[in-house]
């Protein structure tokens, strides 16, 4: 084996020798013709016998300058199949320095009688002869992969809407790489200007309106489409107007999850429920980010669970000292463990197997890596879930919250952020109250403490793990039927990077104690949303799969509040976070309900819970089974 490896290796330094000979012998060539047609068309190819003596002299040294200062740029060393602008610039530079060079040896030499215009010919020659080599092989290397990929199979018709970078990188790709798999035809897009033009040698057929007409008139077999920044009422449009085509439609995620503003081949995806739901990509100061995040130690709990994993995704971004990952389960922590180092190398990334009540494990944890920032998105959060393990829930948000919490202020953390919920505003569930509970205890905190206590309260998250969509998903996979708890059922909806990235955005504000209420849009039915996914399926809703109609569960509303009237929601910063400015109650008064809460959570019935909580929290009123607008179940869609 050894040997064998051996062999190997010594083998593909050889051939890198071998290349690089080649490349050099190929360069001197070009360089040889350079020089000598730059003579050749400054006297009309009738050149003096009197410059043929010194000819000899300034070619050999010319020809040593352009190989060493080539070589200085590495332009022995590059593949030229895949040449690019980044070569072109490294070539200009390359026979602009040689020349200047030159020039000076010609100066200090004294070779007054050498035609300056030489020089600037000779440099343009060098130009296009060596750049349009490397292009060349670049050409014909593509042209021989997309035949090879042609004879596999016949390449797909692709229609690009939206001719902008997005479109512009795509349609590059296509050609570029996977020639033999897609073919595009065309760019739709609503811009009049770009109506005519040619983008990498693909005209603008029209705008999206025309799509199903392109579609039908150019035999197109895909439609993509390529508008990262596109809302949700855009897409919908986009995909009215592909579905009468009759042909299958893709796109690319959103601006929001693009984090690296690539855009391949690989990203593309079929329509989905996120699409239609998507808002105006969120616009952050990022300056105000970097200052928070940059050369810092930032904790996140709940690490593996759907938004604590997509925080560390951002906090990446920002080039933090370390990350802190703290999270429970273990096979969410070793994925989103193996993700960050992965996709981000540079950033030190240490995973923390703990329960967020566990207060040696949490001691030890914060002793030891000293964060500046905390991001609390550990909770229970699944409502009925909650309503049938009440203690379990006062334990884990509220006593999990309260001991993170008091363990941040005694090792001094700069700033605390806890992720909260619209289902804490009035709430009707033991879920939502413990949350509301856990709020009012860092606000308490924050009057005493040099931490920065905040909260962030948002509604439902497209996506996560047990939420809507999932279970929708699964359902239509099984045939049906689809279970809506009411017909007016409405919630607020947000894409996980969305509200991470918001978040972070909240962190840099406030002098603590505030709670930011995150911009949701507005609300969505739910039946709308299963009648959306089950077409985006291909089946009819009612026809291919039957939605039913179940009832309230216990502690749902109908409709989610993300403020009171009380809190007086003021505008910030950023158009897409507000402050609740509800009155905090004293320390001490919360400390005492919560740590009495806390100590009598484990086999406290749900009664004993919600009495508890009804103390710290008047307004946690659970709703009437009468009030609660119960559907007989089995009741189907009209």
């Amino acid at each position: 084996m050894g040997t064998n490896t051996t062999e190997m290796t010594e083998s593909s330094s050889l051939l890198l020798r071998y290349r690089r000979l080649v490349s050099v012998v190929v360069h001197l060539a070009l360089f040889i013709v350079a020089q000598a047609g730059a003579f050749a068309l400054r006297f009309e190819f009738s050149i003096p016998a009197d410059y043929l003596p010194l000819a000899t002299v300034w070619l050999a040294v010319s020809l040593g300058i352009h190989l060493a200062v080539f070589a200085v740029f590495g332009m022995f060393s590059g593949m030229w199949r895949y040449t690019g602008a980044n070569d072109l610039i490294a070539l200009a530079k390359s026979a602009a320095l040689s020349t200047l060079v030159f020039a000076g040896f010609i100066v200090l030499g004294g070779f007054r009688s050498y035609p300056r215009s030489i020089l600037v010919i000779e440099f343009l020659l060098t130009m296009m002869l060596v750049g349009g080599l490397r292009f060349g092989v670049r050409s014909l290397w593509q042209l021989a992969s997309t035949v090879a990929q042609k004879r596999e199979g016949k390449a797909r018709r692709v229609l690009i809407v939206g001719a902008g970078d997005a479109g512009e990188m795509l349609a590059r790709e296509m050609l570029k790489t996977h020639g033999g798999r897609f073919e595009p035809v065309g760019f739709a897009d609503d811009n009049a200007a770009k109506r005519g033009a040619r983008i990498h040698g693909v005209p603008v057929l029209g705008t999206i309106a025309d799509v199903p007409e392109l579609a039908k008139r150019h035999a197109v077999e895909e439609v993509v489409v390529a508008i990262p920044s596109a809302t949700g009422r855009d897409m919908r449009s986009i995909l009215e107007a592909c579905k009468t085509s009759g042909i299958s439609v893709r796109t690319m995620p959103g601006i929001d999850q693009l984090i690296e503003g690539r855009v391949t081949i690989n990203q593309l995806r079929s329509v989905n429920i996120e699409d239609l739901l998507r808002r105006e990509p969120v616009k952050l100061d990022m300056e105000s980010i970097s200052r928070l995040v940059e050369g810092r130690v930032v904790l996140v709990t709940g690490a593996g669970g759907s938004i604590g994993s997509e925080l560390c995704r951002q906090v990446a971004r920002f080039k933090p000292a370390r990350i802190v990952l703290v999270e429970r389960a273990e096979n969410a922590l070793f994925e989103i463990h193996r993700e960050l180092v992965a996709k981000s190398p540079t950033v030190p990334v240490s995973p923390c197997m703990a329960d967020i009540c566990d207060e040696a494990r949490m001691r030890r944890v914060l002793m030891e890596h000293r964060p500046t920032v905390v991001l609390h998105a550990a909770a229970h959060k699944h409502v009925p879930m909650m309503e049938e393990n009440p203690g379990e829930a006062v334990k884990n948000n509220v006593g999990g919250t309260r001991l993170l919490a008091d363990l941040s202020s005694e090792y001094q953390v700069e700033r605390f952020v806890m992720i909260s919920t619209d289902k804490a505003v009035n709430p009707t569930s033991v879920m939502g109250a413990t949350k509301r509970a856990a709020e009012l205890y860092i606000q308490g905190l924050s009057l005493k403490s040099r931490t920065r206590f905040v909260a962030v309260r948002f509604g439902n998250v497209l996506g996560s793990a047990g939420s809507v969509i999932p279970i929708f998903k699964e359902q239509i996979a099984n045939g049906g039927p689809v279970t809506i708890t009411h017909p007016e059922m409405r919630r607020y909806f947000m894409t996980i990077p969305e509200a991470s990235q918001l978040v972070l955005q909240a962190a840099t504000m406030g002098n603590g104690g505030e709670i930011f209420v995150l911009d949701m849009g507005e609300p969505v039915r739910i039946v709308d949303l299963a009648n959306d996914l089950i077409s985006l399926s291909g089946l009819v809703p009612g026809k291919d799969v039957e939605v039913v109609f179940t009832g309230l569960r216990p502690g749902e509303k109908l409709f989610e509040e993300l403020s009171t009237e009380e809190e007086q929601a003021e505008k910030t910063r950023h158009p897409k976070i507000f402050i609740g400015k509800l009155p905090s109650r004293p320390y001490d008064e919360v400390s005492g309900i919560v740590t009495d809460m806390v100590r009598n959570a484990t086999g406290s019935t749900l009664r004993d819970v919600v009495e508890r909580l009804r103390v710290l929290i008047p307004e946690f009123q659970r709703p009437r089974q009468e009030q609660a607008d119960v559907i007989p179940l089995r009741t189907r869609t009209s």
